[in-house]
């Protein structure tokens, strides 16, 4: 992304046909757009102004409600000015348009995807973790990761963050102090409790941890895969946890010849149930597609759900399916057709893999299944307080709990650490607050911000 200082626009509304259209223009001298499109340099900050938008020529382009921002009074920091009309596309274009000619002496430009969220970080007017909340909320695939992600956005899980970065902050300056004064002979370990200090912290950021796990598991959901071998039960399967006829079953095998997904909804989780064509000797050359395309999703999978048929019982060609299964992919065995086997609906833990027996023609066990899969999720239910994560906060959130574990390696437990040992403590603490930065951006490189704002809509 190669940002500069220049004056932007864009749309903000989604592409399409609406009620309400909205250009956004956001720098430095936008007063000549508003001067040119609205024909006064008059309007009072933070009030709506009912107006025609005008082209060159004097025509009318489309008539609507100017909103002036003055800096740094805006969601960008800087001066803006949003122009709301009728959200034809074809208006808006025009809109646009004329904006852009109107500021070419000030070099206004199309602004690139994130650019105005990308400002509002600048400007301080929002950390990186609520930047990202910005884009999660509107991303947002279910009522829960909404909530999750408005909270993020309100700084919640930035205040966790820094409450989080004082307490190591408070201990580094305590580790310093006793390294400069070393003449006073305090006990540094006893008189300031720096273990319990350490291990207090390490207690706050493991349930950090918790939490943004399960925010993390609402933005970016769960991968699901149905395998198995031919007439299992896949395609019912897959209807019964949909809740609707999705997928074609017949008693044909080999009917599904390809992958369908369905997104459903799990206590707000977004699980993507993925059934895919049955594996066994391919019979034609687009079958044999169909299964190749299984073993890639069944690679790519979080839960794989092993399907097979309790009415006939285990084969050699289920024992084959079973070892060629990834090792690193949580597994369920999903015994179908109890209704036909005369079994109950029932969870058996077994030493290979948990064992789960349901019927997906009559529904029965389902709800066993429903819980497993939460469960194989690391789901908890601890409330709607969660942060809604990404994977990067997870991985800054790991790293520092690495750099505190090896912080309290060093002073072990001796009554008295040595100065070496103190100075390797200051270091993993200083090591340990950085990563905890990264979050919110108080540490934060720029390649990996052109990484994070690229991925926004253009208007945002």
């Amino acid at each position: 992304m190669n940002y500069d200082n220049s004056p932007i626009a864009a749309i903000a509304t989604a592409p399409g046909r609406g009620g309400i259209g909205v250009v956004r223009i956001s720098g430095k001298q936008i007063g000549a757009v508003m001067q040119a499109v609205c024909g006064t340099l008059q309007l009072q900050p933070r009030h709506a102004t009912y107006l025609p938008f005008r082209q060159r020529d004097g025509s009318v382009i489309d008539q609507g409600i100017a909103l002036y921002f003055k800096a740094p009074h805006s969601y960008t920091g800087e001066d803006v000015l949003e122009l709301q009309g009728h959200g034809g596309p074809v208006v808006m274009q025009m809109l646009l348009a004329r904006c852009i000619e109107a500021g070419a002496d000030i070099g206004l430009r199309l602004a690139q995807p994130g650019e105005f969220t990308h400002r509002a970080f600048l400007n301080d007017k929002l950390d990186l973790a609520q930047a990202e909340a910005v884009a999660d909320l509107i991303e947002a695939s279910t009522e829960a990761a909404a909530r999750s992600a408005s909270l993020s956005l309100s700084g919640a899980f930035s205040e966790t963050i820094r409450a989080l970065v004082d307490k190591v902050i408070h201990l580094r300056m305590l580790v310093e102090a006793t390294l400069d004064f070393p003449e006073e002979e305090i006990d540094f370990l006893e008189k300031s409790d720096a273990r319990g200090q350490l291990a207090r912290i390490r207690d706050n950021l493991d349930q950090v941890f918790t939490e943004a796990s399960q925010g993390a598991l609402l933005r970016e959901g769960l991968n699901v895969v149905l395998a198995g071998q031919p007439n299992v039960g896949k395609s019912s399967l897959l209807n019964a946890l949909a809740g609707a006829d999705v997928a074609i079953v017949t008693p044909i095998a080999g009917t599904t010849r390809d992958k369908v997904t369905e997104t459903i909804q799990m206590e707000g989780i977004p699980l993507n149930i993925i059934d895919t064509a049955g594996i066994r000797d391919a019979g034609d050359e687009v079958e044999r597609i169909g299964i190749e395309r299984t073993w890639g999703e069944v690679r790519k999978a979080d839960v794989i759900l092993h399907l097979l048929d309790a009415s006939r019982g285990p084969t050699l060609a289920d024992e084959d399916i079973v070892r060629n299964l990834p090792g690193n992919v949580p597994v369920l065995r999903v015994w179908n057709k109890i209704d036909l086997s005369g079994h109950k609906p029932a969870i058996d833990r077994m030493s290979d893999a948990t064992h789960v027996y349901l019927s997906a023609a009559t529904r029965d066990g389902m709800a066993l299944l429903r819980a497993e899969l939460l469960k194989v999720a690391g789901w908890q239910q601890t409330g709607e307080s969660r942060f809604l994560a990404r994977e990067r906060h997870l991985l800054a959130l790991k790293a520092a709990r690495e750099h505190l574990e090896l912080a309290a390696d060093h002073i072990g437990a001796e009554h008295q650490a040595s100065d070496h040992a103190l100075d390797l403590m200051a270091e993993e603490l200083r090591l340990a607050q950085e990563r905890l930065n990264s979050i919110t951006g108080e540490f934060t490189s720029d390649d990996l911000l052109g990484v994070i704002f690229s991925r926004f809509c253009i208007g945002k």
